[in-house]
């Protein structure tokens, strides 16, 4: 026995290093689960399962059915039926106006509208007639520096006494920064205290809009007394309800929002980013200088423009030139050398225009030329003529020259 002793020491001693090595290992593998889902099938802190398994002890003859579908299209419920509640807990009620129309109505006939959101859209707003605030991020034990923890209050009335509901957890510190005061009911408050829980009454039903809906997350629910927040928030709807809507649309569609908004690029996310007003500094600031850059561009060109040259047009010299040698012999009195060089330039022009040999001038020429170029024969015949006289004739004087001129540029005209 003293023999085994040693050795069953140094074997339960390497056990118990290897079950505390193992059992640390594992210790340091627990992490807290922080994600925000809201999903009534999640166990983590910030999920809804513990709020919706006790549905059934809060409303014990109430039918419970789950929905992902719009308003006005759920399965087997009829929107003017009485003694029903919608109930939806999301992080973003992105609400369009024909859907607050379907469920105001809904609640008109006598049914419990619950919606607890960190946001509500603008167009729920403006139905509602309030304003809300709701930061696209949360934070992490606001509160008082001593405890650090989230503190959520109900008003009194129409709770019977104030109670403090607390939480070591995140908040995403939504609150309503207006509300009508002559048709809106405040019913609990932030620890700031500003409201975030209000009731509108619409025909005989209600409308509850919560924007905390961390409060309903399993985290808050377990921690100390805080199921008693559950219980007396819920039990504002009418505890006689025969059915019970848990929305699971509005989940969804934010889902859908989140998903878009990771598909964009990060210009749109600066250009669409806002500061503590709700204004967009950065996509100003952009335009701003993309027109200071235009501005500049423009001032610029103008600057730095070289002169442009005016372009005259071409001269035609060999016109200058047959004007030229034209008024040359007629200041010498050539009058019958002109008359030969004009001539030339009409035989020359008959050839290249009317391929017409030009050697025989006889009547046959005078026809052709005719049916060419329409110039009546008496017109060409007076030009033949006249060529066949500046070989008889000794001069030309200057009337038979402005005859020849006129006649040449009458055919010129008419041809």
């Amino acid at each position: 026995m003293k023999r085994i002793l040693p050795y069953l020491l140094v074997t339960l001693l390497a056990a118990a290093i290897i079950l505390l090595y193992i059992t640390g290992k594992a210790a340091r593998k627990r992490n807290f689960d922080d994600r925000v889902t809201l999903k009534r099938q999640d166990k983590i802190p910030y999920a809804t399962y513990v709020a919706f398994q006790q549905l059934p002890y809060q409303f014990p003859d109430a039918r419970i059915q789950v929905t992902r579908k719009e308003p006005g299209y759920w399965d087997s419920v009829s929107v003017y039926d009485d003694r029903q509640a919608f109930i939806c807990i999301t992080d973003r009620f992105g609400a369009d106006e024909s859907e607050m129309k379907k469920l105001i109505d809904f609640a008109r006939y006598g049914n419990d509208v619950f919606i607890s959101a960190r946001y509500i859209s603008s167009k729920a707003d403006e139905f509602l007639r309030c304003g809300s605030n709701a930061p696209e991020y949360y934070r992490q034990y606001p509160g008082d520096e001593e405890d650090g923890k989230v503190r959520l209050t109900l008003n009194t009335p129409p709770f019977s006494d104030t109670v403090h509901y607390q939480y070591p957890g995140k908040t995403f510190s939504s609150y309503f920064t207006q509300v009508d005061e002559r048709s809106t009911q405040v019913l609990g408050f932030d620890e700031s205290g500003r409201p975030d829980f209000i009731r509108l009454q619409t025909g005989k039903g209600n409308f509850y809009v919560h924007l905390e809906p961390l409060a309903f997350s399993n985290y808050f629910l377990l921690h100390e007394k805080n199921i008693g927040y559950y219980e007396k928030v819920f039990s504002l709807i009418s505890p006689d309800v025969k059915s019970i809507i848990w929305d699971e649309y509005y989940l969804n569609k934010k889902m859908s929002y989140d998903q878009s908004q990771q598909q964009k690029g990060w210009m749109t996310v600066l250009m669409n980013m806002k500061n503590a007003e709700g204004e967009k500094p950065f996509r100003a600031a952009f335009w701003l200088l993309i027109l200071l850059l235009i501005v500049y561009v423009l001032m610029e060109m103008r600057r730095r423009q070289r002169y442009i040259p005016v372009v005259r047009k071409p001269r035609n010299d060999s016109l200058d030139f047959v004007k030229t040698i034209g008024r040359l012999y007629y200041d010498r009195s050539d009058h019958k050398n002109l008359c030969r060089k004009m001539s030339a330039y009409f035989l020359e022009f008959v050839r290249s225009n009317y391929k017409l040999p030009t050697g025989i001038l006889n009547d046959d020429f005078i026809r052709l030329l005719h049916f060419k170029s329409g110039v009546e024969e008496k017109e060409i015949a007076e030009i033949v003529s006249f060529i066949r006289q500046l070989d008889e004739g000794d001069t030309i004087h200057e009337r038979q020259l402005a005859f020849f001129h006129n006649r040449l540029e009458s055919f010129y005209k008419k041809a």
